[in-house]
């Protein structure tokens, strides 16, 4: 029997800390699965969609300790896919700093199974059309990424988790989320470089790494992985031929405007291969056309 199977995940236990785009998706997905679900959120929205899954969800602050006692002892897989939820520097210093620390409490007690962690590839300073793959050198740009850095290496220098692995993820989209798309709809100027080049993940195929993590053989442990799709595309590549589809004007750029939701990314190619080795992981959407080829078929 193959390990990523419906029978292979039916019966086990998986705890899912942060629930949003992406652990709001693997939840639903490991219930198909037949798994037994723990949720943790502090949305109470998300909650309550939660547990119309039939999911059982604990409501709470990651970075405090009151969910600690709620949680089944020795699940078999943790998955901790948090954002900042906004807040700024601070938000991402209490969602992922002080809650990796309090996973890491808890994971004393509690002695779970695999544990997978979704990390960022804005770790990685490289520019300039630079190839990134996970040896690339990871650098403090910000101080984003610098509690990002610090995150990952609380983990790594920790002996709580008998297995762990490392996610980082490139550029998420999926249905509910495109970002680019929304703008070029809205007729928007577009902000940053055209000329620079995108990296992205779409929501099923990170789900599908995750997955597959959870699958692996015991021998891979304390890993690394970047996610990303085959085909990094410039960002005027791609709003061209959302325009295009879209049946709307090309839209124009300003390098020079500041985007209050994201900030301008350096110009590199981050490379999947280690997963697809190591995993077997192959993307379903290799490339933004397939991905937002099918976002547009469902609008």
């Amino acid at each position: 029997m193959s390990r990523n199977t419906h029978r292979f995940f039916a019966g086990k236990q998986l705890v899912v800390l942060g629930c949003g785009y992406i652990g709001s998706e693997v939840c639903r997905q490991a219930v198909q699965r037949e798994m037994q679900v723990t949720a943790l959120t502090r949305n109470t929205d998300k909650a309550a969609a939660l547990r119309a899954m039939d999911i059982r969800v604990v409501e709470a602050d990651l970075a405090g300790d009151a969910w600690h006692e709620q949680m089944p002892v020795s699940p078999d897989f943790v998955l901790n896919c948090v954002s900042s939820g906004g807040g700024g520097v601070e938000g991402y210093r209490h969602s992922y700093l002080d809650g990796m620390k309090s996973v890491l409490a808890w994971a004393r007690q509690s002695k779970p199974g695999t544990f997978t962690y979704t990390g960022s590839t804005s770790v990685y300073p490289q520019d300039n059309g630079s190839l990134v793959d996970e040896s690339s050198p990871t650098s403090s740009q910000n101080d984003r990424s610098g509690l990002l850095i610090e995150t990952e290496n609380l983990l790594r220098s920790s002996e709580a988790f008998s297995r762990w692995i490392i996610l980082r993820l490139a550029g998420i989209y999926g249905p509910g989320r495109h970002h680019v798309l929304d703008q070029i709809q809205a007729g928007q100027v577009l902000t940053g470089s055209a000329s620079h080049r995108l990296n992205l993940a779409h929501r099923d195929d990170i789900s599908a790494a995750i997955w597959a993590v959870f699958a692996a053989p015991s021998n891979m442990a304390n890993q690394v992985y970047n996610v990303a799709d085959d085909a990094p595309a410039t960002k005027g590549e791609l709003a061209a031929w959302l325009a295009r589809s879209l049946k709307l004007p090309a839209p124009q750029f300003d390098p020079t405007a500041v985007s209050a939701r994201r900030r301008v990314v350096p110009d590199r190619i981050i490379l999947n291969g280690k997963l697809k080795n190591d995993l077997g992981w192959q993307p379903k959407y290799p490339d933004y056309r397939k991905g937002y080829a099918a976002i547009l078929g469902a609008l």
